[in-house]
């Protein structure tokens, strides 16, 4: 009673301000009609951004996976790496891969950051040998990936070998040290046909591809239109595998104002109008207030309020007669909603205009709301208007009858909701889009909820702890895995996923779920509730599950918390791809790798293969160690490691004669000499193969043979055969000095014993004995000197000293003393004090006694004599030389008797010919060589060659 009493006063209070109550209503209006347009912009901008955030999933999906194979093929190319750290079958599983994966433009290996090995290499030339630490910007993105012992993607970048990539590098580790990168190249444009970038719609948005430089630390964007967008509605991802960050851009960013801004326009207009018009009735005079009522009524229906309301509505009014359901009064946006003009629109009704598929709903309503089964009623209908298009509205029935009153006339509003609709149809057909793309998969898809696993973390107290700590509570505490794994919830899971588990339903899953979930899966779980409790939203490892049917099977198990849903894990998308045949293919792999690698190392030789233009080695077996005492790694990490090793001799020749049959395509083996690491002296027989691409010598490959052995063995024949040849020629030469000298001796005593025996007188006898007692002096002296000639020859175990040249020199000099004095001979020596000569005692003092008698015996009558002994080095031989003054020797005549045994060649009487021959013996007998050199008149100079 109160408040109806309270009630008319305000209304007074009210009616009495006109202004107060025109800008309350119009304040009041301009509120719901702000309110209105405001939840029709959150409603366009929500279905806007659900669009975009669906688009740019389906491509961070596409590039994730495109990524995944990368790693998958690096993975695999690191797999031909050795013990040793060399490649097996790089070209084969290089062409493997390149087979399986189109995307991938080349694969690469990187030992110690300098690019070794393409595939493929043509055309990609330009980038071998580059030195990834070389370069400030190359150096840091690859350091990223051996710090984090992942695999990174560097790029996009341009290529050395042209056009723009990305390079995925993976950090391979031999015996924990860092052996290189396996490397895979994937063109941009590759990456954005992948990725999907280039099938979305371009009219209404655009993609955009940003990295922050790591040298000057400045977004650079990639993608072909660069312009500002930071004013432009977008949304973003970020892609950790390279530092990523995708956009996707609204090209039309206005367009949400236009469509808001008018209805807002035209609603803030009619309030505005509103309230003017309430200000206007309410300053009539006081006596008309009786009349209010039928004056606000007449209002209603004069052609103001209908001007002013009703045409200029952003929405469409009609009064419709509820009876026969035609048109009598309607606005101008109900009849450019539908196309007709007003008279056409006044000579139809509703049920015409309806589409055939809402008319029943719409009539069945309106029967409702004639029998006053409801007060109003709204639907959203479709329109067919003038041109036979199909519009989407809301409709709004309200009746202009009391309740209980015979029905006449209702109003209906309709408002423009086309675009919502098909926004919500492009939602629609997204979301069929995405499970298509769930359920078709081949790849095994689940959708799974860890919200309630994350909660359970949260009471263990384990989110954000130390990652040593979650561990050792989940080694200690195997129940609480086994409780986190029960607290998962399978919202979805595709085909391929199903097959994956031997199971035909997600029911049937669910159902076995703890018997699959054995010791290996626990233990993956594990890892899974430890990246959890480090905030991560994604990671990637490989692990082993058991399906229905007991069996065990290598996975790779992808794991992704869905964009929105990083705080509660609601939504997270998990893949496991199938690996148990490519890991069964990698094991027969290497051990198809380590037979061959062994039966190479079992070969009596270096097995080796080489670039058939630059001699650059790409292989290189074990057996060079033991050979020539080089590592493998030595030898590959110099391109001139051959020909520099080459015998300086061999070298030239070599090169020269392996170019040239390798351009004629000619196999070929040569032998020759290389240096080995000790310094020694190898000597190799090449055998060599070309192989041939498209006509062409492409490279070479084939074995050295160490016949070091063979060529010393026939180098000690051919020096027993060279001894044995010069003792036949010295036993052909003694042979002859022995018939020779002894027959003429024996041959004088058979003389002289025939006259003997013939003499006539006992005087003559004895002058024959006489002379029979000198020829045997003569016959015994002869065979003193073959005796001495025999021992020389026959010593083999001579023994041989350390001497002091100039000491034995000087020795020799004092027992000719007497000679030297006598004739007044000049003799000057020029013997550092400090050689030392490894000879023999006796053969050295008889070699420079013969020599310097010789040369004071036979000196010039009319000069003083003069003798000089010198010790020189030529071409490596250490040689004494002695020269003299004296008569010289015609080399002419007597070349062939200087050495001879009883050989003279002057008319002195103390000549005998033996003293150089037994020198000549000595020396050779030392290992030494004797020449001359002389001029008759001039003097003699005799060089000395000592070993």
């Amino acid at each position: 009673m109160v408040l109806k009493k309270k009630w008319p006063k305000f209304i007074s209070w009210f009616l009495t301000r006109p202004k107060t109550a025109g800008v309350f209503v119009f304040i009041c209006l301009s509120f719901i009609i702000g309110f209105t347009v405001y939840q029709q912009y959150r409603i366009i901008k929500e279905d806007e951004r659900r669009e975009m955030s669906n688009t740019l999933q389906i491509v961070d999906q596409n590039i994730e996976q495109l990524l995944k194979n990368s790693y998958t093929t690096t993975l695999t190319l690191a797999l031909t790496i050795n013990d040793n750290g060399i490649p097996q079958n790089f070209e084969y599983v290089g062409k493997e891969l390149m087979d399986s994966n189109s995307s991938i433009f080349a694969v690469e290996l990187v030992p110690k950051g300098v690019i070794k090995y393409i595939y493929p290499l043509k055309g990609n030339e330009a980038a071998m040998n580059l030195n990834l630490f070389a370069d400030s910007y190359l150096k840091k993105e690859a350091l990223k990936s051996i710090v984090s012992q992942k695999m990174y993607f560097a790029g996009p970048l341009k290529l050395k070998q042209g056009g723009t990539g990305i390079v995925g590098r993976f950090p391979v580790f031999l015996d924990k040290k860092f052996w290189g990168f396996s490397a895979v190249i994937i063109k941009l444009e590759n990456l954005l046909k992948s990725s999907g970038i280039n099938s979305v719609d371009n009219s209404k948005y655009y993609f955009q591809l940003s990295k922050k430089n790591p040298v000057t630390l400045k977004e650079v964007f990639y993608l072909p239109n660069k312009s500002d967008f930071s004013k432009k509605y977008n949304i973003s991802v970020t892609i950790p595998d390279g530092d990523w960050k995708l956009y996707l851009i609204s090209k039309h960013q206005n367009y949400l104002y236009y469509q808001i801004l008018i209805p807002a326009l035209f609603g803030f207009i009619f309030a505005a109008a509103f309230g003017f018009v309430i200000n206007s009735l309410l300053k009539m005079p006081k006596e008309l207030q009786l009349l209010v009522h039928i004056q606000a009524t007449k209002l209603l229906n004069s052609e103001i309020k209908y001007k002013s309301i009703f045409d200029q509505a952003a929405v469409g009014i009609a009064y419709i007669d509820s009876c026969s359901g035609n048109f009598l009064e309607i606005n101008k946006q109900y009849c450019n909603l539908l196309g007709n003009s007003e008279q056409e629109m006044k000579k139809r009704n509703f049920q015409s205009v309806t589409h055939p598929d809402d008319l029943e709903e719409d009539s069945m309503n309106l029967e409702k709301l004639k029998s006053g089964k409801i007060r109003e009623y709204s639907m959203e209908k479709r329109y067919i208007t003038k041109k036979n298009a199909v519009i989407w509205t809301k409709l709004t029935v309200s009746p202009l009858w009391n309740i209980n009153e015979q029905p006449t006339t209702h109003i209906a509003i309709i408002e423009d909701i086309s675009s919502k609709k098909e926004a919500e149809e492009l939602i629609k057909k997204n979301e069929t889009r995405f499970k298509s793309l769930f359920d078709d998969s081949p790849l095994p898809l689940r959708e799974e909820d860890f919200s309630d696993v994350k909660k359970y973390l949260e009471e263990l107290n384990l989110m954000c702890q130390d990652i040593d700590t979650v561990k050792n509570y989940f080694q200690k505490n195997p129940k609480s895995v086994i409780k986190a794994h029960s607290l998962i919830k399978l919202i979805s899971v595709n085909k391929a996923c199903l097959k994956l588990h031997m199971v035909k339903t997600k029911e049937e899953l669910l159902f076995n779920k703890s018997t699959l979930f054995n010791e290996d899966s626990s233990c993956c779980f594990s890892q899974h509730l430890l990246a959890i409790t480090q905030g991560e939203n994604n990671f990637i490892f490989d692990t082993i599950i058991k399906n229905k049917a007991g069996q065990h099977r290598d996975v790779n198990l992808r794991w992704n918390v869905i964009e929105g849903y990083e705080k509660s894990l609601e939504r997270i998308i998990v893949s496991t791809e199938d690996i148990t045949d490519r890991k069964l293919s990698q094991n027969v792999i290497l051990k198809s790798q380590q037979r061959i690698e062994s039966l190479i190392n079992t070969i009596d030789g270096i097995v080796w293969e080489c670039d058939a233009k630059t001699f650059a080695f790409n292989f290189i077996s074990q057996k060079t160690e033991k050979i020539l005492g080089y590592t493998t790694e030595e030898w590959l990490e110099n391109p001139n490691f051959w020909t520099d090793h080459i015998h300086p001799e061999d070298r030239n020749w070599i090169i020269e004669s392996c170019a040239l049959q390798t351009s004629r395509n000619l196999n070929h083996d040569f032998e020759y000499r290389m240096i080995a690491k000790n310094g020694s002296v190898i000597w190799l027989r090449d055998i060599v193969n070309v192989v041939l691409e498209n006509g062409k010598a492409e490279s070479l490959c084939g074995i050295m043979i160490d016949i070091t052995k063979t060529k010393e063995a026939e180098k000690e024949l051919n020096d027993s055969f060279n001894l044995v040849t010069e003792q036949n020629k010295r036993l052909l030469n003694f042979s002859y000095i022995v018939s020779h000298n002894l027959r003429s001796h024996t041959s004088n005593i058979s003389s002289i014993m025939d006259l003997i025996e013939i003499s006539e007188s006992e005087q003559e006898r004895n002058e024959m004995i006489q002379l029979l007692k000198s020829i045997s002096n003569s016959l015994n002296e002869t065979m003193l000197h073959l005796n001495e000639v025999i021992n020389i020859r026959t010593n083999i175990g001579l023994v041989s000293e350390s001497l002091n040249l100039k000491q034995y020199i000087d020795n020799a000099q004092n027992v000719l003393a007497e000679q030297i004095t006598l004739n007044d001979v000049s003799i000057t020596t020029e013997i550092p004090k400090i050689v030392m000569v490894n000879y023999n005692p006796a053969y050295l003092e008889s070699i420079l006694y013969n020599i310097i008698s010789n040369s004071i015996r036979y000196r010039h009558p009319e000069r003083k004599p003069a003798i000089s002994i010198k010790w020189i080095i030529e071409n490596d031989l250490t040689i004494l030389q002695i020269s003299d003054n004296g008569v010289g020797i015609d080399l002419v005549k007597n070349a062939d008797k200087i050495f001879g045994m009883y050989k003279t060649f002057s008319n002195n009487s103390d000549a005998k010919g033996i003293g150089l021959f037994i020198t000549k013996n000595q020396i050779d007998a030392m290992g030494g060589n004797i020449t001359v050199e002389s001029e008759p008149n001039i003097g003699t100079t005799f060089k000395i060659y000592i070993q």
